[in-house]
């Protein structure tokens, strides 16, 4: 037989997936999976409930339904002050997964540089692969996350074809300050470079942040596209429904890709995901601030157990390392550990990254329900007391 992509052939299963099956294979509180235990807001789901019978439930529009896009657009000029053309610049994708390979595959050719940051989510790697353009990998390092400038300048060359930044950051709940993203646009301005922006986490920000769109810079406009998700901004995950924001000429090949890949999305989840764009500011608020407050729940509980609580910022995610703990030299072990014996399913961070990778930090997903959260701390506790006294 001749052989398949290399790509993707013999490449491991998401990390997501894995602990996701270890968790339900060993009745474990899954807190490795980035998803809500609970849906949406219910007049949401209820918008996508009544148009999907009343219908049409055909084909829409290949790039989403006029009052989605109109949505987005409206989207951009409330939060972020950016007039978008909701005709030619904005595209509803299935998921924000498929934006990042519609994007991808429509900007990158072989051989074209491009910049990613790590850790990275998992995805984008394989993506840019087979697009065949080659990664250069630049880090943000724990435990503060910083960029550094000059790795990030060496990493630009007149190769570089785009950069792609995930902003707020996953896992690392990090956003990027303004220092940061007019550094990232600076280089993009002196390269002529594209900048490729996972925002999915755009709502999900706490403590007086403020999400920045690298498209909002001077000199970015023209060259940025942004991706969003109703997935993560309305706690709908499993609906996959994502939009793409960016100049009508690029827009015009990422929407080619799209046609070749989904080509559409249900047209009722995109009628109820417009509503839910239009919803004013104390649900945003709202949002967060029940976010913050899950975060700060799960944050105290690890530390109190000698957990290393890292700072979180943003997005579902909290860093801990746990050193001293007992749980295995690497954070893969620790996560098995903690599966199989304590009950809980994390995840490692040393999965973000390409090569190379730290290996003395898990993540935990904060956005369950509170008993959830209680529940997993309260085998943590269980299981990290046990084994103090059985070394004791």
């Amino acid at each position: 037989m001749k052989p398949t992509n290399p790509v993707f052939t013999g490449i491991a299963t998401t990390v997501f997936e894995t602990m996701s099956r270890l968790a339900m294979a060993h009745g474990a509180v899954n807190l490795g999976q980035g998803f809500p235990d609970v849906d949406g807001p219910v007049d949401i789901r209820q918008a996508a409930a009544d148009a999907l019978l009343q219908g049409p439930n055909q084909y829409p529009p290949m790039l989403g339904i006029p009052d989605l896009r109109q949505a987005v657009a409206e989207a951009n000029r409330r939060f972020y002050g950016l007039e978008v053309d909701p005709q030619t610049e904005v595209m509803v994708t299935s998921g924000a997964t498929e934006a990042l390979a519609d994007c991808i595959f429509a900007l990158v050719s072989p051989g074209d540089e491009v910049v990613l940051i790590e850790p990275l989510y998992d995805c984008y790697l394989p993506l840019v692969k087979q697009a065949g353009g080659i990664p250069v990998r630049v880090r943000v390092t724990p435990p503060n996350w910083s960029l550094d400038a000059e790795a990030l300048k060496a990493a630009f060359s007149d190769k570089t074809k785009a950069v792609l930044i995930n902003n707020p950051m996953n896992p690392t709940a990090k956003v990027f300050s303004d220092e940061e993203l007019e550094l990232v646009a600076s280089l993009c301005r002196q390269y002529d470079a594209y900048a490729i922006c996972d925002e999915v986490y755009e709502h999900l920000v706490f403590d007086g942040h403020r999400h920045r769109p690298l498209m909002a810079l001077d000199g970015m406009r023209e060259r940025t596209v942004r991706i969003g998700s109703a997935g993560k901004t309305f706690s709908l995950t499993g609906w996959k429904v994502g939009y793409v924001t960016g100049p009508a000429a690029l827009m015009d090949p990422i929407a080619k890709a799209h046609q070749w890949v989904t080509f559409t999305t249900p047209p009722h989840l995109q009628k109820a995901v417009a509503y839910g764009l239009r919803k004013d500011d104390s649900y945003y608020d709202g949002l967060s601030q029940d976010l913050a407050a899950k975060r700060d729940r799960m944050a105290a509980g690890l530390a109190a157990l000698g957990f290393s609580v890292l700072p979180c910022n943003a997005t579902y995610f909290l860093t801990c390392g746990f050193e001293g703990l007992g749980l295995g030299r690497t954070d893969v072990e620790a996560c098995e550990s903690l599966v199989t014996a304590a009950g809980v399913a994390a995840v490692p961070v040393s999965a973000f990254y390409g090569s190379d990778a730290p290996e003395g930090y898990i993540r935990f997903c904060f956005c369950k329900q509170d008993a959830v959260i209680d529940e997993a701390l309260a085998r943590l506790s269980a299981f990290l007391t046990a084994a103090r006294a059985e070394s004791a």
